[in-house]
C-alpha cells in the first residue's frame, strides 16, 4: 500500500523506520573489527573528556579567587563542550556513548547487545582513570591539593538530595540522547536540520549549571569512577555509590519514558498482538 493510499483511507503510514532490536547476545560481535574499533574509540573518548574536564575543574579551583577563573559557568561548557565535541566525532563508530548510565539507558531500549553494554562501560571506565591519571601527572600538587575533580556531596545538601539531583539531571541527558537519535524525529523535522550532538551537549551544560552546587555533577559514573580512582582520598569514597545508583536509575526512567510513553512501545505491541489474533 503506497502512502497516499493509506491517507486516502483515513491513516498515515510510517515515514521513518525503526531499527530492529539488537540480540540480548550476539556471538557474532565478537569477530568483527568494528566492534573493537568502537570499543577503542570510548576509551579514547572517555579519557580525552576526563583529561580535558578535570583540567578545567583543577585550574578554577587553582585560580577561583582571582579574574582568571573560568568560574562555574565555564566548567559547565567545558564538560557540555567536550561532550558535543566527541559525540560528534564518535557517533559513527561507537555511538558516542562515553557515560555507562547512557550505554545503560540504550541497553534497556534494547539498542545495543548485553556484551557491547558491558565492554563499553569497562573501557569507559577505563578511559576516565587515564585521563584524571594524566591531569595528576601533569599537575600533581594542584591536583591533590584541590581534590582531584572527584565528586562527593557538597556541605549543606543531605544524600536524598544529592541522589535525587543525580536521578534527574541523568534523566534529562539520557532522555535527549533518545530524543536526538530518534529516528522518527530525523524524519518528521527533516526540513529542521538539528546535529544530534549538539542539543546531547547542551543538556550536559544545563545539568552542570544546575548540580555542580550539590554533587559537582555525576551524571556519568566513569567521571566519578575515574576521578576517585586517580585522587584516592576516603572523601571521593563515601558518598560515591550516589554517583552508579542516581545516573542508573535515571537513565532506566529516561529509557521506559521515551519508549513506552512516547513511543507507545506497549500500546504498539498490543496492536500487533491484536492484529495477529484476527488474521
Amino acid at each position: 500500500m503506497t502512502k497516499e493510499e493509506g491517507e486516502q483511507q483515513g491513516f498515515a503510514l510510517k515515514d521513518y523506520t525503526d531499527p530492529p532490536p539488537a540480540a540480548l547476545f550476539d556471538i557474532n560481535e565478537f569477530t568483527l573489527w568494528s566492534f573493537y574499533r568502537a570499543l577503542i574509540a570510548e576509551f579514547i573518548a572517555t579519557l580525552l573528556f576526563l583529561y580535558i574536564t578535570i583540567a578545567t575543574v583543577i585550574g578554577h579551583s587553582r585560580n577561583s579567587t582571582d579574574c582568571g577563573s573560568v568560574g562555574v559557568l565555564g566548567i559547565a561548557w567545558s564538560f557540555g563542550g567536550m561532550i558535543f565535541v566527541l559525540v560528534y566525532c564518535t557517533a559513527g563508530i561507537s555511538g558516542g556513548h562515553i557515560n555507562p548510565a547512557v550505554t545503560f539507558g540504550l541497553f534497556l531500549a534494547r539498542k545495543v547487545s548485553l556484551p557491547r553494554a558491558i565492554l563499553y562501560m569497562i573501557a569507559q571506565c577505563l578511559g576516565a582513570i587515564c585521563g584524571a591519571g594524566l591531569v595528576k601527572a601533569f599537575q600533581k600538587s594542584f591536583y591533590d591539593r584541590y581534590g582531584g575533580g572527584a565528586n562527593f556531596v557538597h556541605p549543606g545538601y543531605t544524600k536524598g538530595v544529592a541522589l535525587a539531583a543525580e536521578i534527574i539531571g541523568t534523566f534529562v541527558l539520557v532522555y535527549t540522547v533518545f530524543s536526538a537519535t530518534d529516528p522518527k524525529r530525523s524524519a518528521r523535522d527533516s526540513h529542521v536540520p538539528v546535529l544530534a550532538p549538539l542539543p546531547i551537549g547542551f543538556a550536559v551544560f544545563m545539568v552542570h549549571l544546575a548540580t555542580i552546587p550539590i554533587t559537582g555533577t555525576g551524571i556519568n559514573p566513569a567521571r566519578s569512577f575515574g576521578a576517585a580512582v586517580i585522587y584516592g582520598h576516603k572523601q571521593s569514597w563515601n558518598d560515591h555509590w550516589i554517583f552508579w545508583v542516581g545516573p542508573f536509575v535515571g537513565a532506566a526512567l529516561a529509557a521506559a519514558y521515551h519508549q513506552y510513553i512516547l513511543r507507545a512501545a506497549v500500546i504498539k505491541a498490543l496492536g500487533s498482538y491484536r492484529s495477529n489474533v484476527n488474521v
